[in-house]
């Protein structure tokens, strides 16, 4: 069965930086495009970044402003999310995401069919 794995959150202080990996199991991985959401307490999940199947497309939340990168080895079936100068109000759990198919179709939830159980990040002020 398709299984999506996440790794890397924490407790940092502000303007740390930390590294989100995801790992699927159970499906062809480079046949999808991959996304991270992230939901805080009392808040809507929201899209983070997505990556196309191959890698060769990537796209970001509004509220990234290029402090994060998005990857992906499809060799080792992995999705990573690199977090620099991460700040109080990127406290959430981040949670990776299978599109429904290779291409990005959006940042709507509704566009993908399977979800890690997530990890939490936790930004000291």
């Amino acid at each position: 069965q398709v299984q999506l794995v996440e790794s890397g959150g924490g407790l940092v202080q502000a303007g740390a930086s930390l590294k989100l990996s995801c790992t699927g199991s159970g499906f062809t991985f480079s046949s999808y495009a991959m996304a991270w959401f992230r939901q805080a307490p009392g808040k809507e999940r929201e899209f983070v970044s997505a990556i196309r199947k191959r890698g060769t497309s990537t796209y970001y939340g509004d509220f990234v402003k290029g402090r994060f990168t998005i990857s992906r080895d499809n060799a080792k079936n992995t999705m990573i999310l690199h977090m620099n100068d991460l700040k109080p109000e990127d406290t959430a759990v981040y949670s990776c995401a299978r599109a429904r198919t290779g291409y990005y179709s959006g940042s709507s939830f509704t566009q993908y069919d399977y979800w890690g159980q997530g990890t939490q990040v936790t930004v000291s002020s």
